[in-house]
Formats: C-alpha cells, sequence, structure tokens
C-alpha cells in the first residue's frame, strides 16, 4: 500500500488529544446528570445505559474521522504495468552572443530578449529533445541534447557576450556545429532556430544553410533588433568603435536571415515583445511540419485509487452515529 499525500497521515496524531476531550466532556456530563438526579430517577427517565450510548455514538465520531483522513491521504493498493512511449522532435537553438547582442533597440537588450525567448520555449517543450548552441565569432554546444529542460535552463543562464573570446558574427559555423550537434542520422525531425541580428561577417551562412538541408535539418530564424541601426554599448563604458575609430553600428540584418530559412524550408520572423513570434514557430511549424520520433520507451506502474474505501466506511459512521440514539 502507498499514499497519494502520505504527508496528511501526520493528522491521524489529533485523534489522541480528540479522544482525551471526548473522554473529559463524558465524564464532565455524567457528574452533571448525577447532581440533577438520582440513578433511579434517571433509569425511569432514560432506560438503559446512556453513558455507554454516549461512548459509542462519540467512538463513531472519531472512527469516522479517522477513515475521512485515510481518504484524503489517498490510499493506493494494487497496480498495472502501463507503457509510456514519449516521442517528439530536436531542437537546437544556436544563440548569438556577439557583442553586438548587447544593442538596446530592444529592452532590455537583445541577448536579454533572446535568452527570455529560450526560456519561453523551454515551457513550451512536450516530449521534445533540446540543446543550446552559443556563437559569436566561433561556436560550440553550451548544452547537448536532452530532455531535462530545467538543466537546459541552468546553461542557458550561463550565456554571455563574454562567453566566447572570439568576437564576431559567424552565422554558417554556428549553424554547422549546430548541425554536428544532433545525435541521429534520421531526416525529418530535426530543427534548429536561430536567433540572431543577422550581421554574418563571414559569408558562409548560406552555404551552412545548404549544408543543413542536405542533412533534413529545417532552420527557423528569429531577428533580433531594428533594421535602422543602434550604437553597441561598450561593457567598460561609452560605445564600440570600429577599427576608423568610428562608432560601431549594428542592425539587424532580415534578408540573410530570410535566405537561411527559406534555401531548408524553414520560417522566419522578428522578434516582438512577448512570446507569440515563438508560439508560432513551435506550434505551427515545428511541431506542425517536422516528423515527431520516438525518443524513449518505459513503464510506469499504475496504482489503484482506493479512498473511494475510506470515504465509504467514514460515511457509514457517520450515518450510524447520526440515528443512533443516545436516549
Amino acid at each position: 500500500m502507498r499514499f497519494g499525500h502520505p504527508q496528511l497521515l501526520h493528522f491521524l496524531w489529533l485523534i489522541l488529544p480528540l479522544i482525551f476531550f471526548i473522554a473529559w466532556g463524558a465524564k464532565k456530563k455524567r457528574a452533571l446528570i448525577n447532581r440533577f438526579c438520582s440513578q433511579a430517577l434517571l433509569t425511569k427517565l432514560a432506560p438503559g445505559d446512556i453513558f455507554a450510548r454516549h461512548k459509542f455514538k462519540s467512538a463513531l465520531m472519531a472512527i469516522a474521522l479517522v477513515f475521512l483522513l485515510l481518504s484524503l491521504a489517498q490510499p493506493r493498493w494494487g497496480y498495472q504495468w502501463e507503457d509510456l512511449h514519449q516521442r517528439g522532435v530536436d531542437i537546437i537553438v544556436a544563440l548569438d552572443v556577439s557583442t553586438s547582442m548587447l544593442a538596446q533597440d530592444v529592452k532590455p537588450d537583445r541577448l536579454t530578449r533572446a535568452k527570455r525567448k529560450v526560456a519561453d520555449l523551454l515551457k513550451l517543450l512536450e516530449g521534445d529533445r533540446i540543446g543550446l548552441v552559443a556563437f559569436a565569432g566561433t561556436s560550440f554546444v553550451q548544452c547537448p541534447l536532452t530532455q531535462d529542460y530545467s538543466a537546459a535552463e541552468i546553461f542557458l543562464g550561463a550565456i554571455d557576450t563574454d562567453l566566447i573570446p572570439v568576437q564576431g558574427t559567424a552565422i554558417g559555423r554556428a549553424l554547422q556545429t549546430s548541425i554536428k550537434a544532433f545525435t541521429t542520422q534520421e531526416k525529418e525531425s530535426k530543427a534548429i532556430i536561430l536567433i540572431t541580428d543577422g550581421e554574418d561577417q563571414t559569408g558562409e551562412a548560406l552555404e551552412a544553410a545548404q549544408l543543413a538541408k542536405d542533412e533534413g535539418v529545417k532552420i527557423f530564424a528569429i531577428g533580433i533588433g531594428q533594421e535602422t541601426g543602434v550604437p553597441i554599448p561598450d561593457p567598460e563604458g561609452g560605445f564600440k568603435k570600429d577599427p576608423r575609430g568610428e562608432v560601431a553600428i549594428s542592425k539587424l540584418d532580415e534578408k540573410t536571415l530570410q535566405e537561411i530559412a527559406l534555401l531548408t524550408g524553414g520560417a522566419y520572423v522578428r522578434s516582438v515583445t512577448g512570446d507569440m513570434d515563438l508560439k508560432k514557430i513551435y506550434l505551427e511549424n515545428i511541431k506542425q511540419t517536422l516528423k515527431q520520433k520516438e525518443h524513449q520507451s518505459t513503464r510506469r506502474k499504475l496504482w489503484s485509487e482506493r479512498f473511494q474505501w475510506m470515504l465509504a466506511l467514514a460515511l457509514i459512521c457517520l450515518c450510524w452515529e447520526w440515528f443512533y440514539r443516545e436516549t
């Protein structure tokens, strides 16, 4: 036997002071009755042993309370096996951590907005495996594919612009690293969510996108930032400057991201406040267009709920106490 809420069993200790209170009340009642009339008169007014009847009714109430507590604790015994099949897709999130992601054309800044997007995605996932790739001038797997969304959230929290010393935005290399991060050769169930401002500085993005297409990987891009361009804050103060000494301006390159997504059969959206853009990509694109595969199959015990029996016994005791006459 096991209980669904075993912590409620501790309330059974309250039965002991209740028993002492009932016994004290019965003793007090007997003393008051003896003061009111003699035993001979009491026998004529109430034939039978009324004190024994009172004890019996009190016992019924206490027993009913015990059964009610046992019912609330959800007793279970007897079980059957259930096969669990977890199905889903493999998703690699390639997250841009270059210094341009510190730009504040979206609030509070591009990187914080992007990380919030990924955190929202983790709440949406149902049976899918997710991995994280951080990239700037180079890239690496921050979190391998996993169904442990709590662990993925911890890895996500560690992502920052200081994570990769080689600065720049090498989208092509990020996509190559993401493709290699998939652990299966099965096609039609793999997706890359690319979150970046799109300023590819290597010119390898479309070539990597073609490789993704050949591997059966669809790329879904989320553009972070504005097309007008804004200066990049310098952590040491002021703004970043280019080699000519002028303030570096970063702007969203939607054209490149659209071409990447179109080439692989994916989709592109611009980041908006909230999670509507991410819901669109995950629920309408990834879950609807990608083939789900079985990640793992397990068995679990399904215990049979037996609280009904305890509740029935409690009701029987209450009804018995209700109809049982004390006099």
